[in-house]
């Protein structure tokens, strides 16, 4: 709960002139006000615009701010406060929660850690990540997948090295990923999988847009399909920590 410094210095704030923008040029195809209104908030939220314990602007400011119904911003706090960036409580308003308790592994917080400023944490967060599950699930993957599997995770590599342009060798390189995620045989992977799906679809573009080397980039996936098709469990761990270790060195490439 916030202390009594920060609701003093947050009461009656509105959101920075320099980063207001109507509904209308946030909404998303598809997206209700209040799911947009909600991006809106948890973006600024997330990239630092307001700290932990900041009291956000009350309905009344936020309805004005954006143009939209009170309803709409009661159920855009309530979507925030789902995905623990938020806490709310009767005459205090909502404050921003500690980020310890953001639920990082939601889709749309993840998506928004991704693009805060602080890109250089979340890249390393994502790789940490999969230092951990990937190796070994390439290995369960080398003895349990099924023929429907391989074929998917064979043409996803595939694709990836006939990609034209990044947004379509990012799409493959996800896939590949994710179907060997699923093809592990863990179900616990599995919906583990779809979530940082955002966070793995981020690290890939930058991935490849600081690549110089595609062509040792495609030989390392290649390596991983053939040794599961090949059914080659400690090959296919092995060659996942190649290509784990090649993505390291772009990123600290990219840092220094």
């Amino acid at each position: 709960m916030p202390d009594d410094r920060s609701r003093k210095r947050a009461a009656g704030a509105s959101p920075p002139a320099a980063t207001l923008r109507r509904p209308e040029a946030t909404r998303i195809a598809g997206l209700s006000v209040h799911a947009s209104l909600a991006g809106e908030i948890g973006l600024r939220i997330v990239r630092g615009d307001y700290p932990p314990g900041t009291i956000l602007p009350n309905e009344a400011r936020w309805s004005e701010t954006f143009n939209v119904s009170r309803s709409a911003v009661r159920e855009a706090i309530k979507m925030l406060m789902a995905k623990s960036l938020l806490s709310s409580r009767p005459k205090i308003g909502s404050w921003v929660e500690p980020k310890e308790r953001w639920n990082l592994l939601d889709r749309d917080v993840l998506a928004w850690y991704a693009t805060s400023p602080d890109r250089e944490v979340f890249l390393r967060t994502v790789q940490e990540f999969r230092h951990i599950i990937e190796p070994e699930a390439a290995a369960f993957a080398a003895t349990r997948r099924s023929d429907e599997q391989m074929v998917e995770i064979s043409r996803a590599c595939r694709e990836m090295g006939e990609a034209t342009h990044i947004q379509e060798r990012t799409r493959a390189d996800t896939r590949f990923h994710l179907a060997i995620l699923r093809a592990s045989g863990n179900e616990l992977l599995v919906p583990l999988g779809v979530l940082i799906e955002s966070a793995l679809d981020h690290l890939f573009v930058f991935v490849t847009r600081e690549h110089s080397d595609q062509r040792r980039a495609q030989s390392l996936h290649e390596a991983i399909e053939r040794n599961i098709r090949l059914q080659r469990p400690a090959a296919a761990r092995n060659a996942v920590h190649k290509l784990l270790a090649n993505t390291d060195e772009v990123i600290e490439r990219s840092r220094r």
